[in-house]
């Protein structure tokens, strides 16, 4: 299934939805500001905190940690030092390991397990809003290849100092 993840462009906050592809919206990102750590909250359309995003602000290894029902599922590194373009990898609360590789120029890179794609992000179809999609290939991590995908753009937003998306 093909979600999409819209920025507000008019916003006072920074906030971003995320939508499936026949518009329904299905989840709102926030950013909380502020703050001493980046913390994105992701919250479902009847307003309820489906995950979060917590990045803190002095670290040496860019680390961000992925929060349910306030305990950690996930933890997601990227690795800093890298002569063909950048990796990320991720360790989550029930021993998987999963890899996020591609052209990360471009915003086009797969969630991957054990060299299964999970999901595979795309910018190439969107120019002119600040828009991505994300093609979720196992419904039962829908939840998590999202958050996953918002956190690989954030952390590729702070890397480069450009402000290509909202958040």
């Amino acid at each position: 299934m093909r979600y999409l993840v819209r920025d507000r462009m008019l916003a006072f906050h920074e906030e971003a939805w995320i939508e499936t592809e026949h518009r329904q919206k299905l989840y709102r990102v926030n950013r909380k500001l502020l703050r001493l750590r980046t913390t994105f909250d992701f919250v479902d359309a009847q307003g309820n905190q489906m995950a979060s995003i917590v990045k803190k602000a002095l670290t040496l290894h860019h680390t961000i940690l992925i929060r349910q029902d306030n305990e950690v599922v996930g933890r997601i590194s990227k690795r800093t030092f890298r002569i063909f373009g950048d990796r990320f990898k991720v360790s989550l609360r029930d021993g998987r390991r999963l890899r996020i590789a591609g052209n990360f120029w471009d915003r086009e890179f797969d969630i991957q397990h054990k060299g299964t794609t999970l999901a595979h992000i795309s910018r190439r179809w969107f120019s002119i809003r600040d828009a991505y999609a994300i093609d979720v290939l196992s419904e039962q991590d829908t939840t998590l290849l999202i958050v996953l995908a918002v956190c690989v753009d954030h952390t590729l937003e702070d890397r480069r100092g450009e402000k290509l998306t909202n958040l």
